[in-house]
């Protein structure tokens, strides 16, 4: 029995290894080096082609846009790739197409919330609301952008967690861009109490706005007197800054007010409970 076995499995070896060396041809060899000489000039002509994309300004071609073309290229040329190996292998490219069109239509069926956020990221790209590195609030998360892909964008939040938004969520909802305009406005409710100068508040206001080094002199800052509220006189104080420098100038700007404030003498307004006894 074993010597039996030995025997078959000594034949099968020897079938194999005939099989290998009828592969062995210098035809095969030379088309073998062939195939990978044009593979090579393939691959030079992506080379050539994503770094042609990359040396193009900016401003011409935003860096997400750039970065998508060159995945789509990329994949190209490995379909290029796949297709030309197949073909030297004598598989008929038309029965490839014809199930892949099958398939394609059975995966869109089973897939249409992939295929809605891939026809929403084509969208995304080409409408140019948003970039890589804005501060966006979408569907109720805030964060900054990461990437932009055909399928969904990726943010991290200010807690540095990372958000997968699908396209289809960012096409659907409400989305702001903080970081769209180069200018960002912030205003600040600031209370005096009732029996206080106005105009001196005015000023006082405008002077701490003007102090901070953060807030922007085109437009300059303004204030106004907002209300009359129940328990004293609401000021409003609005000062433009670049978005970049949020956290610096809300920051900064608080703590002027209530320096300034307590240096001009003005009083804050509480809730305040008036009772009366009677006898």
């Amino acid at each position: 029995g074993l010597k039996s076995a030995g025997s078959s499995f000594m034949e099968q070896t020897s079938s194999f290894i005939t099989w290998i060396k009828s592969f062995l041809t210098w035809e095969n060899l030379f088309k073998l080096v062939g195939t990978l000489i044009i593979i090579f000039i393939f691959w030079i002509i992506f080379k050539i082609l994503v770094r042609g994309i990359k040396k193009v300004p900016e401003k011409k071609l935003p860096k997400a846009r750039s970065l998508i073309l060159i995945k789509f290229l990329r994949y190209v040329f490995y379909v290029i790739v796949v297709m030309y190996v197949l073909s030297l292998f004598g598989v008929k490219l038309g029965a490839i197409w014809g199930a892949a069109g099958i398939a394609g239509v059975a995966i869109g069926f089973a897939a249409q919330t992939s295929v809605s956020n891939l026809i929403s990221g084509l969208f995304v790209i080409t409408e140019g609301a948003i970039k890589i590195g804005d501060t966006i609030i979408v569907d109720g998360i805030t964060g900054v952008v990461d990437s932009i892909n055909l399928i969904s964008v990726t943010v991290h939040t200010l807690d540095n967690e990372m958000v997968r938004i699908p396209n289809s969520t960012i096409i659907n909802a409400n989305l702001m861009n903080k970081s769209f305009h180069s200018k960002r406005r912030l205003t600040v409710t600031c209370p005096v109490a009732y029996g206080n100068d106005l105009q001196l508040a005015l000023n006082t206001y405008l002077k701490a706005a003007n102090d901070c080094e953060t807030v922007l002199k085109d437009p300059a800052p303004a204030v106004w007197i907002n209300e009359f509220a129940a328990s004293g006189i609401d000021i409003t104080v609005a000062v433009w800054f670049d978005p970049k420098d949020f956290l610096k100038t809300k920051s900064d700007l608080h703590i002027a007010i209530m320096k300034e404030k307590a240096l001009a003498g003005l009083e804050t307004p509480y809730d305040r409970l008036d009772v009366s006894m009677v006898k």
